[in-house]
């Protein structure tokens, strides 16, 4: 038998926030803090409000957030009591044959649902009809109780894996300062220039897309690099135009750094990669043999400071808002024996393999929430 359904205003209280005026607000920590559409799913923010306000308003931990506008979203607030703003709700004063959390968990699904109604209209709002309307689904309170203590254990399994890659990240940003400080070291410094040969992608026409085929060799783009993908994309030129372009074309241990959008991310290319070249969006550097290992190279160039040399001295256009090649030949780093150099590559991969277990962790267990949370919530 169908489990019976309710509408969202039926089985608790639905505040909307305050609408504060922006100009009433401060960052210097002065009253209490105040949640804004931005900051639902962040458990701060840096607005506060020094005034007198309705107690309704008022947040605290564990409350359910809902953003109304843009990005739907249903999340708890960690954060300090605070106090809410317009375009934001929060669910109050559950009927007592209802698990708030079993609520909590449903809402996201019906979020998606109604996301692909309001896409239509020309703001993104979800509007107090929509809210108040939704259907929630109400089995007996005992059912509710071990679906949501299901569903809590996968929960706390997330916290906890995403508690580890935090925690893994920290220790390989310790590990990856302590191992290129070439302070006390008998290390030599050397131009990146001096150790590698760098290629720009491409600039003009010489990429216009009625030279793109169907299929030939590939055509990398920034998404390849922002992904760390090299299967994805669709652009392909015929043979006669990458040997015309061959000067672009990338190799396996080649290093690709992106030049537009998200700058400075920096990719390895792999063993097994589809022939192509780079866009003029990337750069492409190869590490001279003997003297500097791709992979060591990759991990100095994500280091914080040679980040902030890569966009030092940015242009703003779309394609040119990284530093000049030639720039970038004059930036300095260290340089340990090849032997080292392994060594070091070594100790970080091995964080980094530990990271990305915990990464693929944390998609398997998001897999199985979503399974059992589909399979609690469908009528039977």
């Amino acid at each position: 038998m169908p489990w019976p359904t309710k509408k969202l205003m039926g089985v608790c209280d639905i505040v909307y926030g305050f609408a504060f005026k922006a100009s009433a607000f401060n960052e210097t920590g002065k009253g209490l803090p105040v949640i804004r559409i931005g900051d639902v799913d962040k458990n701060k923010t840096n607005k506060f409000f020094d005034g007198k306000y309705d107690e309704k308003y008022l947040v605290e931990k564990g409350d359910i957030l809902l953003g109304l506008s843009g990005s739907f979203k249903a999340f708890r607030w960690e954060g300090d009591t605070a106090l809410l703003n317009q375009r934001v709700a929060t669910l109050k004063n559950f009927e007592n044959d209802i698990v708030e959390s079993f609520v909590f968990y449903q809402i996201p699904r019906l979020f998606v649902q109604l996301e692909k109604i309001i896409t239509q209209l020309s703001v993104k709002n979800i509007l107090t009809k929509h809210l108040e309307n939704l259907k929630i689904l109400l089995p007996p309170l005992k059912i509710q109780q071990k679906i949501v203590e299901r569903l809590d254990a996968i929960k706390k399994a997330q916290e906890l894996n995403d508690k580890q890659i935090e925690l893994a990240e920290e220790l390989f940003q310790s590990l990856l300062h302590r191992e290129l400080d070439s302070k006390g070291k008998n290390w030599e410094v050397k131009k990146l220039g001096e150790v590698t040969v760098f290629k720009r992608g491409p600039f003009g026409g010489s990429l216009k897309k009625e030279i793109f085929v169907e299929r030939g060799y590939k055509v990398y783009e920034q998404k390849n690099v922002i992904n760390n993908d090299f299967t994805i994309g669709n652009y392909f030129i015929n043979e006669k135009k990458y040997r015309e372009m061959i000067d672009f074309a990338i190799h396996p241990s080649d290093l690709i750094i992106s030049c537009s959008g998200t700058i400075g991310k920096v990719v390895k290319v792999p063993e097994k990669v589809h022939p192509g070249i780079i866009n003029q969006a990337l750069l492409k550097i190869t590490p001279l043999k003997n003297i500097i290992i791709g992979d060591f190279l990759k991990f100095v160039i994500e280091t914080s400071v040679i980040q902030e040399r890569l966009t030092a001295n940015t242009r703003g256009s779309a394609i040119r808002n990284v530093a000049s090649v030639k720039e970038i030949k004059r930036i300095k780093i260290p340089l340990p024996p090849i032997e080292t150099q392994r060594k070091i590559v070594e100790k970080l991969s091995a964080i980094q393999d530990y990271k990305k277990k915990l990464l693929e962790q944390k998609q398997k267990l998001q897999e199985l929430f979503e399974s059992v949370l589909h399979k609690s919530i469908s009528q039977r």
